[in-house]
């Protein structure tokens, strides 16, 4: 990547039986930051936002479990290699590998609903979210109608039996990847830095599109088993919450985030819209690091 990322380190981590792929950098003493990413993408994602927060922040970027150059493994029966529960604790223990029993985290997409469960599963561990344009899972399944459907029918393609959509997706990967990061609200990738697209090409082989099925395998089984353990037992966001969300996304013209994640959080909960699609940290890298620079 050359200067890309320039003054970052980056390497593998082993956490929770995994090797995750990480990148750090930043201010060393400063507060610590986790930044997930989300599909189909890597933490490549971050670059925009990194640079504007290096000076107050450290910063910790990985690749998740089955994203990246993160491990792949297969995923089971029951997927639960995949559960956001198992992607949590390789979070969680890699930053206390990094010498950070708390942290602050932000989350995108998928990245997103892994720090709900981290927050859920470790709230010792987190000090303040912050949610890119998501709703709880949960709810957003519940909510499901034709519209939901017809705009997000990945959630439903993604989660066939193995190995169905693998090998439709195999068919013309780069082109599925393009398609998606050109959609919901996008209108295109050609905001992107060509950097962050080449990496997300690079990574876009057979083993991620099988453990991006099973993400997402997972997540409309055994994360659902989670989700309604954890309404059943009260269980909430402890620290507070920003959302944002983007105008031209899905999550904007079919949900409410503000009061889903409110009956979701016992935290004081804030957030708006933003003029961009789905791929906030890319589109509106300006906007993000704001919020975040006030976490620090």
């Amino acid at each position: 990547m050359g200067a890309w990322f320039d003054g970052f380190d980056a390497g593998f981590h082993p956490a929770n039986g995994q090797h995750l792929f990480v990148r750090t950098g930043g201010r060393r003493d400063g507060p610590p930051l986790l930044l997930l990413h989300g599909f189909p993408q890597t933490h490549a994602i971050w670059h925009r936002v990194a640079v504007q927060l290096a000076d107050r922040f450290f910063l910790v970027m990985p690749d998740l479990r089955g994203y990246g150059a993160s491990s792949k493994p297969a995923g089971g029966g029951d997927h639960a290699d995949y559960s956001k529960r198992a992607m949590a604790r390789d979070v969680v223990e890699l930053m206390r590998q990094l010498g950070h029993t708390t942290f602050a985290v932000c989350g995108h997409d998928r990245g997103g609903r892994v720090a709900h469960r981290l927050a859920i599963d470790h709230p010792g561990a987190v000090t303040q979210l912050c949610l890119l344009d998501i709703a709880p899972t949960l709810d957003m399944y519940a909510a499901t109608d034709m519209a939901f459907a017809k705009a997000y029918y990945h959630w439903f393609h993604l989660i066939q039996p193995e190995p169905l959509p693998e090998r439709m997706i195999g068919g013309d990967p780069l082109g599925y990847l393009r398609a998606k990061l050109g959609g919901w609200g996008s209108a295109g990738a050609a905001f992107m830095e060509p950097e962050a697209v080449a990496a997300y090409e690079a990574a876009f082989v057979p083993a991620t599109i099988h453990a991006m099925c099973e993400d997402y395998r997972a997540a409309a089984g055994i994360d659902l088993d989670h989700d309604r353990a954890s309404r059943s037992a009260g269980e909430k966001i402890r620290c507070d919450l920003h959302l944002l969300w983007g105008e031209r996304g899905v999550v904007h013209k079919l949900f409410d985030p503000m009061a889903l994640w409110q009956a979701q959080c016992a935290g004081t909960v804030s957030g708006r819209a933003v003029p961009s699609g789905h791929y906030i940290p890319e589109e509106r890298p300006d906007d993000v690091a704001a919020v975040l620079r006030a976490f620090g």
